[in-house]
């Protein structure tokens, strides 16, 4: 897209607040109309005081009075025209930048774990504040400047030629040469700005992973070659950018100096005319006054297309996040299923990932209420996929999903996701108080329920000796805390919530043997009437399983109790000796 349609689309964000936008533009109209007017009157006092009347008697006060009000009036309005543009134009920009940023931040949430595998989240943020912020800045500029430059120059530059067709000319062409060199910068500049814009992300990126792995970093004494690297990222941005800069030094002498230029060369046409009576010096003063304020315009021209060369790539990042469809979505006509009952059924699905390879087929098998079924098999054998597919991470290609008869693409997204609790291997906790990270997915809980909770995950002992106890804030992800204590705060989270339907992915993997035995007997009385899915690699963790599904590249190879399987002597038998 180029920078014209993004510069149309950032404005066109604006559509909610179209009728102050449109008192503004009219403001800004009025204010152009009226510093035109301006030079005009004054050069005609000029021509009322130097030129004799018929009588040949010298000018009065009487003579010059009405234009002198004029033009006193029209400085009032330019006053008040300001008034109005510098009140409302900041709020207008203000109120939207946040607006534009809540949209931005709803939408990414919406977007699936796919896209966010795939960018990186210090880029998402870099991409929402400098987008935002130079949509406002871009808004900012519009109202208070660059509106009334372009009413300016294309509109009221031509009404010069009313006043004086010769020095009209002079003045248009003039000022169309300068406007040619400013479009040449602005060719050779705008691909320049990209490469520096792709430069600033990778340094947001690297900025954002060192940052949030410092332990990392630390621990593996990397903390100078980190800053070396850093500063090598900084050396390429710097040289990608000095060109560019380079350039809009170039645009800003041209600038000054076609100001010069201008009204030397305006000056000296008049005088040429003036002696052969084809001008006056009234008309001199006034196109003096023209060049000057043109050039002010050309400048603040200059100035705003700098400044949208300079914000293109960050729209253009922008606008393609909020562009990103995302994958899973309500289907036209989903319903809020309500509280279900958990009886779930594959029915031959199939998905993948690439289009090339099936990352799971031909899936068939039916879960129910209240049974518990663990999913064993190789890295990459298609287990957390076929979880995924339960929670609507992504849709099978291939086959449905059912819970209690109903396929999960006639349920809403929100609806089905109240029931069902996930505990994933990493427990991904906010820098948030204990209790706030408890209650995310039941925000109304009451606190005898986030204690069972706590009880039942075996973390009640911990979180009674933390500072705050459960107000506690426990740090970015919970780093505060031990990896154990963050996985069992990360049980309670999903109990809280009360799912008919709970997936456990290698929830117990951060656990001492001691404490994953507390936890395995706890989650035995959660699981209690609950249908429930659990990954894992340790055999105490499935040994009580209703049934076990074992898988290879993607299918269900054997299916059975844990005696059963290992009494088969097949692939479950194998995995279990390994």
């Amino acid at each position: 897209m180029s920078s014209i349609l993004l510069y149309l689309r950032a404005l066109a964000v604006l559509r909610g607040d179209a009728p102050i936008a449109i008192v503004l533009v009219i403001a800004n109209i009025a204010l152009a109309g009226a510093q035109f007017a301006e030079p005009v009157l004054f050069g005609r006092i000029i021509d009322r005081l130097t030129r004799p009347d018929a009588q040949h008697r010298p000018a009065t006060w009487a003579d010059v009075t009405p234009l002198g009000l004029a033009w006193a009036g029209f400085g009032l309005f330019v006053i008040a025209c300001s008034v109005v543009v510098a009140l409302h134009a900041d709020r207008l920009s203000h109120r939207n930048r946040l607006g534009v940023m809540a949209r931005f931040f709803d939408h990414v949430l919406h977007l699936p774990l796919s896209f966010h595998s795939a960018v990186h989240s210090g880029r998402l943020l870099k991409v929402m504040l400098e987008g935002a912020n130079g949509m406002a800045g871009l808004w900012l500029s519009f109202f208070r400047d660059h509106c009334a430059a372009l009413v300016a120059l294309v509109v009221l530059m031509p009404l010069s030629l009313v006043i004086n067709w010769r020095l009209g000319s002079l003045l248009i062409g003039l000022v169309a040469v300068f406007g040619v060199l400013t479009a040449l910068v602005l060719r050779r500049t705008e691909g320049l700005q990209g490469r520096v814009e792709r430069y600033q992300t990778d340094f947001a990126e690297r900025a954002a992973d060192a940052l949030g792995n410092i332990p990392v970093i630390q621990s593996f004494a990397r903390i100078e070659s980190e800053t070396s690297a850093m500063r090598a990222l900084i050396d390429r941005l710097l040289q990608a950018q000095m060109p560019v800069l380079s350039w809009w030094a170039f645009a800003a002498v041209a600038t000054r100096a076609s100001a010069t230029l201008t009204i030397l060369s305006i000056f000296a046409l008049g005088l040429s005319l003036h002696f052969s009576g084809l001008a006056t010096v009234g008309e001199i003063v006034a196109f003096m006054s023209f060049a000057t304020m043109m050039i002010a315009r050309l400048d603040q021209v200059v100035a705003f297309f700098n400044a949208l060369l300079m914000q293109t790539p960050k729209l253009r990042d922008f606008f393609g996040v909020l562009d990103t469809e995302p994958v899973v979505t309500d289907r036209l006509g989903a319903r809020d299923p309500g509280r279900l009952a958990g009886e779930v059924v594959f029915d031959h699905v199939g998905f993948t990932y690439d289009g090339k390879r099936d990352a799971v087929a031909d899936l068939s098998f039916t879960v129910a209420r209240g049974e518990t079924i663990a999913l064993v098999g190789a890295t990459g054998s298609g287990k957390s996929t076929t979880l995924g597919l339960l929670h609507r991470v992504f849709d099978p290609g291939a086959g449905r999903i059912t819970i209690d008869g109903i396929d999960l693409r006639d349920m809403t997204l929100a609806g089905l996701r109240r029931n069902i609790g996930v505990v994933f291997q990493e427990p991904m906790l906010f820098a948030r108080s204990i209790d706030e990270n408890i209650r995310i997915g039941k925000p109304d809980a009451t606190v005898a329920e986030v204690e069972m909770a706590l009880d039942k995950a075996q973390a009640a002992d911990f979180v009674s000796h933390q500072p705050g106890g459960l107000q506690t804030i426990i740090g970015e992800r919970g780093r505060s805390l031990s990896g154990g204590e963050r996985q069992r705060l990360s049980i309670a989270r999903a109990l809280v919530k009360d799912p008919p339907i709970l997936i456990f992915d290698e929830a117990t993997s951060a656990l001492d043997p001691a404490t994953e035995r507390k936890v395995q007997i706890a989650l035995q009385a959660a699981t209690a009437e609950r249908t429930t899915f659990i990954i894992a690699h340790r055999l105490a963790t499935i040994r009580n399983a209703d049934r076990i599904l074992m898988f290879e590249a993607g299918r269900i190879v054997e299916t059975g109790r844990y005696e059963d399987l290992v009494a088969r002597g097949g692939a479950f038998a194998k995995l279990a000796a390994a």
